[in-house]
């Protein structure tokens, strides 16, 4: 028995290592896709990567801690399996409890210190004096550790506050005489200064995933169905040659007639010339446009590639629909969640709106519970809402950019951020991370994440001293929750160790979990009013004030004609344009240069 506990138990622990090479392969993917090709630093860009998978790593920890904490039960019969002893349940929770300490203390190194030092350290590069040699490595890592000094300072000094700040003292409370209480309370200076830390770095981290998150989880499914074009390659570069050409002929024509002129171009002439270049500027980046999606002057391989693009279209189409669907039943989920904790917390405002026990049915915590009970589909499912999230925090940033109120300091666009605003923006990550992860544990999933499939069995024992005995009582098998104090459940209910250590930061410091909680509310609004704005409207992922040759390409509606769409699919994998479709797409083309 002891045998076949330490192989699930390593299986576990496999799966999660698989996991973490799936992250480092999607931060470089994230970092090699957003960092500008002619300003590459491999400093910046190695600790970019670093932190990403770190930060992900720490929020996919989840699911294997329940896994580990639920392997010692049996849910079927609601007693613990014979292996697995207090000792070896202890043995677990402890080894959790190290990797979560070291987790979340390198995410916050990363953070405060590391990402900080790196910036400076980019700043400081003087190429001028790299070729006259009078930058030396000494100098160079000065000029940025005098910078970071002041970061040092103020991590030194959070520490301290969090290591003599007292905790909340309400222990007079009914609920807290249960045995789950207790343990949040109990705790020692150390875990204390961890614990105020994190709720800090996760409370300013809740203030950005209100903007950044909502707004990209409300974006996200939008553009994917928006992105597909209702004009192909083949036709746009054909249709955009012909308006090119009668342009230019009409710039020759007012450009004649200016030198013919001793007085030049009427105003009434001018205007339309200066219309008329700027139509020039949008048809010539039409043109490249339609030219980088069709492959041309391309080796195969590329051709190939846009051709497997364009017949992967509609499925991308239909990925969107399935996306939006994903993203209301999370939005209602966590609405219901919500709702729940406002109405039935035993405590209220004193510990967070920590619920004891779901009341009202909740889809996304019912599904994963209900996997929870075969590995690792549980985990499969929470890597997607994790990444779900973690992609609307990139989208939102790409969309919005790094502003401080109107002001916008950095851009995010693919292929031309800055190693500055890569740094920057894997900070906000960085606390919009630590919020995703205080969002799914207490709002998405709550009783997953807390005790995830665990039972324990109420029926009384036939005997004194005997174990109590389910097997001809399913009745009596209750799912494990917070408020249970039945001798029954404290031999058998084990929480989990991330929903113990984030209920300890809103138990102790009711500050921060009455913060976080009600910004859960103010983040589901932002998103319902964006989603129902950007259903209507198609949103400018480019900055207003960017160069016109840097704007992205021309708005799609929502509501466009999806058969205009499959044709342009078509028209892309087989590289021609139908002569039909070549006389609507130049009258269409033209309407739109007009526009212009």
């Amino acid at each position: 028995m002891a045998s076949a506990g330490y192989v699930q138990i390593t299986l576990i622990w496999v799966v999660y290592a698989i996991a973490v090479a799936i992250l480092l392969s999607i931060a470089c993917l994230f970092v090699y896709l957003y960092q500008t090709h002619r300003e590459r630093s491999i400093f910046v860009t190695v600790v970019c990567i670093f932190t990403i998978t770190s930060l992900l790593a720490t929020v996919l920890l989840l699911p294997v801690d329940v896994a580990l904490v639920s392997s010692t039960a049996s849910s079927k019969t609601g007693q613990r399996k014979d292996w697995a002893n207090q000792d070896k349940v202890d043995n677990i929770t402890y080894t959790l409890r190290i990797v979560y300490y070291l987790l979340y203390s390198l995410d916050a190194l990363l953070c405060l210190l590391v990402i900080p030092f790196t910036y400076f350290w980019y700043e400081e590069y003087d190429e001028v004096a790299q070729e006259e040699g009078t930058q030396t490595f000494g100098s160079r890592f000065w000029g940025a550790f005098k910078y970071t000094m002041v970061l040092i300072f103020l991590c030194v000094a959070l520490f301290l506050v969090g290591f003599f700040v007292p905790v909340a003292r309400h222990r007079e409370g009914a609920h807290f005489d249960l045995d789950f209480f207790k343990k949040l309370l109990s705790e020692n200076h150390g875990e204390r200064a961890l614990t105020f830390a994190l709720g800090l770095l996760i409370t300013i981290g809740v203030i950005l995933y209100c903007f950044y998150t909502a707004a990209g989880l409300a974006l996200l499914p939008l553009t994917m169905i928006k992105s597909a074009p209702s004009i192909s390659a083949p036709a746009l570069s054909e249709s955009t040659a012909a308006q090119l050409d009668s342009n230019l002929e009409r710039q020759r024509q007012l450009e004649g007639r200016a030198q013919g002129n001793p007085d030049g171009l009427s105003s009434k002439d001018q205007r339309e010339l200066d219309a008329l270049v700027r139509e020039e500027r949008t048809l010539r980046r039409h043109q490249r446009m339609a030219e980088e999606a069709s492959g041309k002057d391309q080796n195969v391989f590329w051709k190939i590639w846009f051709k497997i693009g364009a017949i992967l279209r509609p499925i991308k189409l239909i990925l969107g629909l399935l996306l939006m669907v994903v993203v209301l039943v999370i939005f209602a989920s966590m609405l219901i969640t919500g709702i729940d904790k406002a109405k039935n917390s035993i405590c209220k405002r004193h510990c967070g709106y920590l619920l004891a026990h779901i009341n009202i049915f909740q889809p996304i915590n019912w599904v994963l519970v209900k996997s929870a009970k075969v590995f690792p589909i549980d985990y499969v499912i929470f890597m997607a809402i994790v990444m779900l999230f973690f992609s609307a925090s990139i989208l939102g940033i790409a969309t919005i950019g790094i502003r401080v109120l109107w002001i916008t300091i950095f851009r995010i666009r693919k292929a031309h951020t800055s190693p500055q605003a890569l740094l920057v923006a894997t900070v906000l990550l960085t606390l919009m991370t630590l919020a995703i992860n205080y969002s799914i544990a207490m709002m998405v999933a709550p009783q997953y994440a807390t005790f995830g499939p665990q039972t324990f069995c109420d029926h009384p024992p036939r005997h004194p001293g005997e174990q109590p005995d389910c097997t001809d009582h399913k009745q009596h098998i209750i799912p494990c929750t917070e408020s249970t104090d039945n001798p029954a459940a404290r031999n058998v209910c084990t929480p989990s160790v991330v929903s113990t250590f984030l209920n300890r930061v809103t138990v102790n410091f009711p500050f921060f979990g009455v913060v976080d909680f009600w910004a859960q509310f103010v983040f589901l609004g932002i998103f319902l009013l964006g989603f129902v704005i950007l259903l209507f409207r198609t949103p400018k992922l480019s900055d207003p004030d960017a160069e016109e040759d840097e704007l992205e390409e021309e708005e799609e509606g929502l509501l466009a004609s999806t058969g205009r769409r499959f044709d342009a699919t078509w028209q892309d994998i087989t590289g021609r344009v139908s002569h039909g479709g070549r006389q609507n797409q130049q009258g269409r083309g033209t309407r739109d240069g007009n526009a212009d």
